[in-house]
């Protein structure tokens, strides 16, 4: 095998080709390599609720605004106050975060597409 280059800006997994030319393989590594400072993903609950962190406790809902008749601008809006503001970065601060609040409930993976 050998290394791949990333396809884009912020590609967090590592690539690796097979020599015969069969496929490839790729690891995200977010405990042990984090890459919270790059980061470009978020996610949309089928309830509405926006996420900026796959390892998030809680969202933005983004339905409330919906269903008030907001347009396409105050979506964004929203949306960008959220990742701007966001601090996540719980891969970083994995231990620090355990110790401080070990009962914290994260949303699953299932539920945001991870």
């Amino acid at each position: 095998m050998h290394p791949v280059s990333q396809n884009y800006r912020g590609e967090v997994a590592q690539r690796w080709r097979f020599d015969d030319g069969g496929g490839e393989v790729g690891f995200i590594s977010s405990v042990s390599q984090p890459f919270c400072g790059s980061c470009s993903r978020a996610r949309l609950s089928s309830e509405g609720k926006f996420y900026t962190c796959l390892f998030a406790t809680q969202g933005i809902d983004l339905r409330a605004p919906l269903r008030s008749g907001a347009d396409d601008a105050e979506l964004l809006r929203v949306i960008r106050g959220a990742w701007v503001a966001r601090t996540d970065r719980y891969s970083e601060l994995r231990e620090e975060l355990r110790r401080a609040t070990p009962e914290t409930k994260k949303i699953e993976m299932y539920y945001i597409g991870g």
